[in-house]
């Protein structure tokens, strides 16, 4: 069989490979014996070009989106793996910020389509194989690759990375890595290689252990971001850009980034540290670092990320999505002036969600919402959960009802905020996108 058209190539790797983006535990396979098969079958792409590893519950998309946007500026050619998509599955994967073309994903599939169907991989083995292929083929000097899931079995952990970054321990996936913290960071440490420095960003108390003693095994320095660097506020400029005074081992600078949101104080932190890293390898003078995480968005094409996409109402959306996400999102949205707040709400049915609806503003009106996928929390049935907690408002079939709505009822000086998962804000921008 052979895929003429890349509609008809994405409705085959949609449908008949299971994906945890929509079928969540299902898709997660605890061992690599497929991607060391899809390895072999490609003959090793991932051996023939320079690779960042990058962890972590939250954050770890913003940081390898900083640490891309910087390479860029420096004039390396640079690959950047990421997941999931919001609009299109080619979003995953880009060079220079240019995404992989269709024809390159038809040709991947069609290339290998016996194999797949010999092997059986899952849509995440393949289409990490398809990253690396296509990095091999064009030639990239570098490549940033962000962890699926957890770090030790994910589908990314065959590579040899110039260093690895863990961005943090939260509670997420703990059905698939764990009940407990220590139990997660295990997992997560899993991406510590042998004699290559292991970056993490934020320095967890309880779980630090864990890291210390998988370096220690690997023979591998360790660099806690903030206990190097700190920043001690952040405030946004005239320019729109948010500005971060940076401090640490004798250095003193000053950063703008495209990337909005308070909480992007510990993932400029830890991208910087791994800059810093990485200059004992590749040139990056300052002007490049100071413009590669000003230029950010517009390099990489980063998007979700506390998002202004309306003025008035001041309208944003962010695809934070799990009890430490969340907690970052309400603080942001309490120091954001607001008349009112109507609050776009959409979460998946696998998550322990009553912990984070106990976060939520209680003082906002909320628009229930389904988001278009199979994992999608049925929208009255998130309207009751959230009644228990003390929220309240109206369950819709679509984001796209629910933020319309939402819209007609915001005044000028109202807040509009869209989230609770990446599904929901993919949704929204699809919206957006259509009646542009």
């Amino acid at each position: 069989m052979k895929f003429t058209s890349y509609q008809e190539t994405i409705d085959y790797l949609f449908a008949q490979l299971p994906m945890y983006q929509r079928t969540g535990k299902a898709a997660y396979k605890a061992n690599l014996k497929n991607t060391l098969k899809l390895d072999e079958l490609t003959k090793q792409p991932h051996k023939k070009f320079l690779t960042v590893h990058v962890g972590g519950t939250n954050g770890k998309g913003s940081v390898s989106h900083l640490l891309a946007s910087v390479l860029m500026e420096a004039g390396y050619k640079t690959g950047l793996y990421t997941s999931p998509h919001l609009l299109d599955f080619r979003e995953r994967i880009k060079i220079n910020g240019i995404e992989i073309s269709k024809n390159a994903v038809v040709d991947f599939v069609n290339s290998y389509y016996i194999n797949f169907n010999q092997i059986k991989p899952s849509f995440f083995e393949m289409t990490v194989a398809m990253a690396f292929d296509y990095f091999a083929k064009e030639k990239v000097d570098i490549a940033i690759i962000e962890v699926g899931l957890g770090g030790r079995l994910d589908s990314t952990n065959i590579i040899s990375p110039v260093c690895s970054v863990i961005t943090n321990i939260g509670n997420d996936h703990s059905d698939l890595l764990g009940s407990s913290a220590e139990l997660r960071a295990f997992e997560k440490a899993g991406i510590i290689k042998q004699n290559k420095a292991i970056i993490i960003g934020e320095t967890q108390e309880e779980i630090k252990h864990v890291f210390e003693n998988k370096a220690n095994s690997e023979n591998s320095p360790i660099i806690f971001a903030d206990s190097n660097y700190s920043c001690e506020y952040s405030m946004l400029g005239l320019d729109n850009l948010q500005i971060f005074n940076i401090e640490g081992l004798g250095k003193k600078i000053q950063i703008k980034t495209s990337l909005l949101g308070k909480y992007q104080i510990k993932n400029v932190i830890t991208a910087f540290q791994v800059v810093e890293i990485l200059k004992e390898t590749l040139e990056i003078s300052e002007n490049q670092l100071i413009l590669g995480f000003e230029k950010v968005a517009v390099n990489t094409g980063l998007r979700g990320r506390w998002e202004i996409i309306n003025q008035a109402p001041l309208t944003i959306c962010d695809t934070g999505h799990n009890f430490e996400g969340i907690s970052e999102i309400v603080n942001q949205i309490n120091n954001t002036p607001y008349k009112k707040l109507h609050f776009v709400l959409g979460m998946v049915n696998d998550k322990k969600i009553d912990s984070i609806l106990d976060l939520l503003p209680k003082n906002a009106h909320y628009y229930f919402a389904k988001a278009s996928v199979p994992r999608a929390l049925n929208s009255n049935e998130l309207a009751e959960k959230a009644r228990l907690q003390g929220l309240y408002g109206n369950a819709f079939s679509t984001v796209s009802q629910a933020y319309l709505s939402a819209l007609s009822n915001a005044e000028e000086n109202d807040l509009v905020f869209v989230g609770g998962s990446t599904f929901v804000v993919a949704d929204l921008l699809l919206l957006l996108e259509q009646n542009i």
